[in-house]
């Protein structure tokens, strides 16, 4: 299914019926990543599983910012009619997940985010000088956008007054110390860090996301 918002077509599906819940998937996927959660989620939820700008069906626009992205994503709930839903997001997800409570605190019930940061820096040494690597090599604007973006300080997650859920990998690419100061910076918070997970290995086409969040939802 596809719908109109912000000027472009973000292609979306949807599945089960229940309470609704929002996924976002990280830089270069799909909704598809979270095929196994779904199918859990299902049973008690209506899922809401959205391909960004750029990625999977939706439109490939010229620009993409974590920006845009937020404002796709607000207009999407919008545009549905969506009340209150809970928003899951992995990496990328989870930053469009924290822009969306801070720009618009009561659109959302709850919020669950796994290896989000607030800059590139927040990357482990080797894998931002990766990123650099392939993007001199493929000028792609998906590792463009992960080199630059986000700009987000600490203080400005004050804005957010949802429950937040910070999740990530004990072996991710974003470092222990940047997860907690996320964590920290937000009041009415959660941190959980997984045990021998890295930072998408617990989550892509993976039973044991679902283990995880079932507490939070």
């Amino acid at each position: 299914m596809f719908v109109k918002v912000n000027g472009i077509n973000i292609h979306y599906e949807v599945f089960g019926e229940g309470k609704p819940i929002i996924l976002l998937h990280g830089n270069g996927e799909c909704y598809k990543i979270f095929d196994v959660l779904i199918d859990k989620l299902k049973a008690n939820y209506k899922v809401y599983a959205i391909d960004s700008r750029c990625h999977g069906e939706s439109d490939k626009t010229k620009e993409i910012t974590y920006d845009l992205m937020c404002d796709d994503t607000i207009g999407f709930i919008k545009e549905l009619n969506i009340e209150k839903p809970i928003l899951y997001g992995f990496s990328d997800g989870g930053i469009i997940g924290l822009l969306i409570a801070m720009k618009e605190p009561e659109l959302l019930s709850n919020l669950i985010i796994s290896g989000a940061n607030l800059n590139p820096k927040a990357c482990i040494k080797i894998d931002y000088i990766l990123g650099k690597i392939i993007y001199c090599i493929t000028g792609s604007k998906l590792f463009r956008l992960m080199l630059t973006e986000p700009n987000i300080e600490p203080e400005e997650l004050s804005k957010i007054i949802i429950p937040v859920h910070v999740l990530a990998g004990e072996k991710d690419i974003i470092k222990k110390e940047h997860t907690e100061l996320i964590a920290n910076s937000i009041k009415n918070s959660t941190l959980e860090i997984i045990p021998k997970e890295n930072h998408g290995s617990y989550i892509v086409h993976s039973d044991k996301i679902y283990g995880i969040i079932e507490k939070y939802l």
